[in-house]
């Protein structure tokens, strides 16, 4: 029977690469991010109905692009308003 031993060293090193394995999938890169959202994709990241979406884009606190049928919203103005710096 074998038997091995987890020194204190062995834990903290494994520690460390759990530590850094989660930042690096939770901080996906810059490159993936997207630069623009649908509305859907706003409204779950606001957590506001179409109604709301709505009054954002008519009081001008939310500006978008629409292309065709389909509104696009820019990730920044989204952060600007999660951050409390909308209109």
């Amino acid at each position: 029977m074998n038997v091995e031993l987890i020194t204190k060293r062995d834990l903290q090193e494994f520690k460390s690469d759990l530590l850094n394995e989660i930042k690096r999938i939770i901080q996906p890169s810059q490159a993936s991010t997207k630069k623009w959202l649908k509305s859907v994709e706003v409204r779950k990241l606001l957590g506001i109905s179409p109604g709301t979406l709505q009054n954002l884009r008519i009081n001008g606190t939310l500006r978008f692009t629409k292309v065709g049928s389909i509104m696009y919203y820019k990730l920044e103005d989204i952060n600007k308003i999660l951050e409390g710096e909308g209109k």
